[in-house]
């Protein structure tokens, strides 16, 4: 249960001035405080140093209590929260996971009416004290959602669900009928309580096969930050799709946010020229939406670009592309894999990746003696006879 003895000023101050200190350290000591314990001190101390840049708005609040390592580990960004707020109506909102509520906080900005439903009574009597604070009127409910679903008997404009996905011995898991709900055996519940659903579903999360299993889907968005696919997330509505699911992908970067969408009808490779890359000056690579969901050749016939191999991931053009979604690169040179040219010292330093390749990148390393870093870039990969490439590359205007 929350100790209300963590939020005296004295405590909050202290914890303040030991801001940068090794949580783990900091529980082995002697609490200086009456009614409060060393390890209470550092799950705070913790979650205000993880909240740093996943939560600053409530890094930045007084007052704010932190949860236990893995309630925040599990909890939404807040960028990827406001993005999930732009899905939903402004009507009444059910979230049927609860959680931080971090997702809440960002729904309650957009909805006339959120309710967040926790399981566990400790961690709905800190998420209600801290939207009291943020200033946030959101109804907390400490009590299994589906049963409150039945007792209330309520119809909301949209039902939010993160399940829970770790099993009865805290292993992850991602296929949907492993995480708790179970999402797909439980839609004939939940359409008595309302006509859209919006469901979070691991990164790891086959869409194809999610998507046989939720056949009410009317969008998929793939959201990713920084180049790493950190939520799925699947809209479905109660009244039947006519036509194709859209595919929505999402990099949110520092300067930008890189939005592409596509239909499933054009994953295939129709249309896109294969290369050997003799005549192309740039390399691209797609962001990690693109990839995970199976983007390459959309993007590539929105571009006018080419491809070296189906599974390589990577395309080829003549032409600078500045707002490209993904890493661009300027080639100066595409080889056959050369053993004697690597063990030759001539490249020492290089950033590396491998693209359906037999060696990994340590191994490239080690067995080449090449540093990590530098103004190059090194692209090993197979063409499109199966050949082994690599493709020498730096930065456009560096």
């Amino acid at each position: 249960m929350l100790n209300h003895r963590l939020l005296d000023p004295e405590i909050q101050a202290y914890l303040h001035a030991h801001k940068q200190d090794d949580p783990a350290q900091f529980a082995l000591k002697k609490s200086p405080f009456e009614g409060v314990t060393s390890s209470e001190l550092a799950q705070q101390l913790l979650g205000r140093q993880k909240a740093k840049d996943k939560l600053p708005l409530w890094q930045a609040t007084e007052g704010i209590y932190f949860p236990e390592k893995l309630s925040l580990e599990q909890a939404s960004s807040e960028a990827t929260a406001h993005y999930k707020a732009s899905l939903v109506g402004e009507g009444t909102l059910l979230d049927a996971t609860g959680g931080f509520g971090v997702d809440d906080y960002f729904f309650a900005q957009r909805c006339q009416e959120v309710t967040h439903c926790e399981l566990q009574e400790s961690l709905s009597e800190i998420v209600a004290h801290n939207f009291a604070v943020l200033g946030a009127d959101i109804h907390c409910v400490a009590e299994d959602s589906y049963a409150y679903l039945a007792r209330e008997g309520k119809h909301y404009d949209t039902i939010y669900l993160d399940p829970a996905r770790r099993d009865s011995h805290k292993q992850k898991v991602y296929f949907l009928e492993d995480c708790t709900p179970d999402v797909p055996h439980s839609l004939d519940f939940l359409w008595q309580y309302t006509d859209t659903i919006l469901l979070k579903a691991s990164p790891m999360l086959d869409i194809s096969r999610a998507l046989t299993q939720l056949p009410q889907t009317h969008e998929v968005h793939i959201v990713a930050m920084e180049g790493e696919v950190k939520e799925l997330l699947f809209l479905l509505k109660k009244t039947p799709l006519i036509g194709q699911v859209p595919i929505k992908t999402i990099n949110m970067l520092l300067t930008r946010t890189d939005i592409f969408s596509f239909f499933p009808s054009e994953i295939g490779s129709e249309g896109v020229p294969m290369t050997r890359g003799h005549l192309c000056r740039y390399l691209y690579e797609p962001n990690a939406a693109l990839l995970k969901g199976k983007g390459l050749f959309p993007i590539a016939r929105a571009y006018g670009l080419a491809y070296l191999n189906k599974d390589s991931q990577l395309l080829l053009g003549e032409d600078y592309i500045p707002d490209f979604p993904g890493r661009v690169f300027l080639i100066d040179e595409i080889l056959p894999y050369d053993r004697k040219l690597l063990k030759s010292g001539k490249i020492d330093q290089a950033n590396i990746t491998v693209r359906n390749f037999p060696m990994k990148v340590a191994e490239i390393r080690e067995h080449f003696s090449i540093a990590e870093g530098g103004n190059r870039y090194l692209f090993f990969t197979l063409g499109g006879i199966g050949n082994k490439l690599m493709i020498i590359c730096r930065k456009p205007f560096v």
